[in-house]
Protein backbone atom coordinates (compact mmCIF):
# COMPACT_ATOMS: atom_id res chain seq x y z
CA UNK A 1 0.00 0.00 0.00
CA UNK A 2 1.07 3.59 -0.91
CA UNK A 3 -0.21 6.75 0.23
CA UNK A 4 0.43 9.81 -1.89
CA UNK A 5 -0.13 13.67 -0.90
CA UNK A 6 0.53 16.74 -3.14
CA UNK A 7 1.48 19.77 -2.28
CA UNK A 8 2.97 23.09 -4.18
CA UNK A 9 0.37 23.97 -6.17
CA UNK A 10 -1.19 27.71 -6.46
CA UNK A 11 -1.37 30.84 -8.96
CA UNK A 12 1.07 31.83 -10.98
CA UNK A 13 1.48 34.59 -13.63
CA UNK A 14 2.24 33.50 -16.90
CA UNK A 15 5.71 32.55 -17.63
CA UNK A 16 6.45 31.55 -13.71
CA UNK A 17 7.21 28.46 -12.65
CA UNK A 18 5.70 26.51 -9.88
CA UNK A 19 7.99 23.23 -8.26
CA UNK A 20 4.74 19.83 -6.85
CA UNK A 21 5.95 18.01 -4.33
CA UNK A 22 4.42 14.55 -3.97
CA UNK A 23 4.83 12.64 -0.37
CA UNK A 24 4.88 9.05 -0.39
CA UNK A 25 4.30 6.81 2.50
CA UNK A 26 5.44 3.16 2.97
CA UNK A 27 8.88 1.24 2.51
CA UNK A 28 8.40 0.02 -1.18
CA UNK A 29 8.55 3.89 -3.00
CA UNK A 30 11.72 2.85 -4.84
CA UNK A 31 9.83 0.23 -6.77
CA UNK A 32 7.49 2.06 -8.42
CA UNK A 33 7.54 4.35 -11.36
CA UNK A 34 5.47 7.77 -10.36
CA UNK A 35 3.75 9.72 -13.00
CA UNK A 36 2.15 13.14 -12.64
CA UNK A 37 -1.08 13.86 -14.64
CA UNK A 38 -3.87 16.50 -14.55
CA UNK A 39 -7.28 17.03 -15.27
CA UNK A 40 -9.46 19.67 -15.90
CA UNK A 41 -13.10 19.70 -14.83
CA UNK A 42 -15.34 16.98 -17.72
CA UNK A 43 -12.45 16.08 -19.10
CA UNK A 44 -9.98 13.01 -19.28
CA UNK A 45 -6.59 12.46 -17.39
CA UNK A 46 -4.07 13.80 -19.27
CA UNK A 47 -0.62 12.38 -18.79
CA UNK A 48 2.42 15.12 -18.18
CA UNK A 49 5.22 12.72 -17.11
CA UNK A 50 6.33 9.93 -15.50
CA UNK A 51 9.77 8.89 -14.11
CA UNK A 52 10.94 4.74 -13.70
CA UNK A 53 11.82 3.40 -10.24
CA UNK A 54 15.18 4.62 -10.14
CA UNK A 55 15.06 7.99 -11.77
CA UNK A 56 17.22 7.31 -14.60
CA UNK A 57 14.51 7.57 -17.37
CA UNK A 58 11.99 9.90 -17.61
CA UNK A 59 9.08 10.63 -19.77
CA UNK A 60 7.20 13.90 -20.81
CA UNK A 61 4.03 14.64 -22.63
CA UNK A 62 4.66 17.11 -25.84
CA UNK A 63 3.30 19.47 -24.32
CA UNK A 64 5.05 19.81 -21.49
CA UNK A 65 8.69 18.96 -23.23
CA UNK A 66 11.40 21.59 -22.67
CA UNK A 67 9.51 23.00 -19.68
CA UNK A 68 8.89 20.62 -17.16
CA UNK A 69 11.30 18.02 -15.13
CA UNK A 70 10.01 15.19 -13.06
CA UNK A 71 12.90 14.11 -10.07
CA UNK A 72 12.73 11.72 -7.43
CA UNK A 73 14.72 11.40 -4.52
CA UNK A 74 14.21 7.77 -3.08
CA UNK A 75 15.88 8.24 0.30
CA UNK A 76 13.07 11.34 0.60
CA UNK A 77 10.24 9.05 -0.57
CA UNK A 78 9.76 11.80 -2.67
CA UNK A 79 8.66 12.92 -6.51
CA UNK A 80 9.02 16.21 -7.90
CA UNK A 81 7.70 17.85 -10.87
CA UNK A 82 9.32 21.30 -11.65
CA UNK A 83 6.93 23.41 -14.19
CA UNK A 84 8.64 26.39 -15.57
CA UNK A 85 7.43 28.72 -18.34
CA UNK A 86 3.86 27.96 -17.22
CA UNK A 87 1.18 28.61 -20.03
CA UNK A 88 -3.02 29.56 -18.48
CA UNK A 89 -3.52 26.31 -20.16
CA UNK A 90 -1.27 24.47 -17.74
CA UNK A 91 -3.90 25.47 -15.83
CA UNK A 92 -5.64 22.33 -14.27
CA UNK A 93 -5.30 19.92 -11.01
CA UNK A 94 -2.41 17.72 -10.75
CA UNK A 95 -2.11 14.33 -9.35
CA UNK A 96 1.07 11.83 -8.63
CA UNK A 97 0.70 8.24 -8.77
CA UNK A 98 2.40 5.01 -8.34
CA UNK A 99 2.98 2.29 -10.67
CA UNK A 100 4.31 -0.66 -11.63
CA UNK A 101 4.83 -0.70 -14.91
CA UNK A 102 7.45 0.39 -16.98
CA UNK A 103 8.18 1.78 -20.08
CA UNK A 104 5.62 3.38 -22.35
CA UNK A 105 2.99 1.57 -20.34
CA UNK A 106 3.49 4.69 -17.83
CA UNK A 107 1.70 6.83 -20.37
CA UNK A 108 -1.46 5.44 -19.39
CA UNK A 109 -3.83 6.43 -15.89
CA UNK A 110 -5.31 3.42 -16.41
CA UNK A 111 -2.09 1.77 -15.37
CA UNK A 112 -1.67 3.55 -12.11
CA UNK A 113 -2.22 1.34 -8.80
CA UNK A 114 -1.54 4.61 -5.85
CA UNK A 115 -3.22 8.06 -6.61
CA UNK A 116 -2.72 11.21 -4.74
CA UNK A 117 -5.99 13.53 -4.04
CA UNK A 118 -4.18 16.32 -5.97
CA UNK A 119 -3.34 20.16 -6.04
CA UNK A 120 -4.49 22.99 -8.12
CA UNK A 121 -2.53 24.57 -10.57
CA UNK A 122 -3.60 27.71 -11.99
CA UNK A 123 -2.11 29.91 -14.63
CA UNK A 124 -2.76 33.69 -15.22
CA UNK A 125 -2.62 35.41 -18.19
Amino acid sequence: QVQLVESGGGLVQAGGSLRLSCAASGRTFSSYAMGWFRQAPGKEREFVAAINSSGRSTYYADSVKGRFTISRDNAKNTVYLQMNSLKPEDTDVYYCAATTARGSRTYYHSNYNYWGQGTQVTVSS
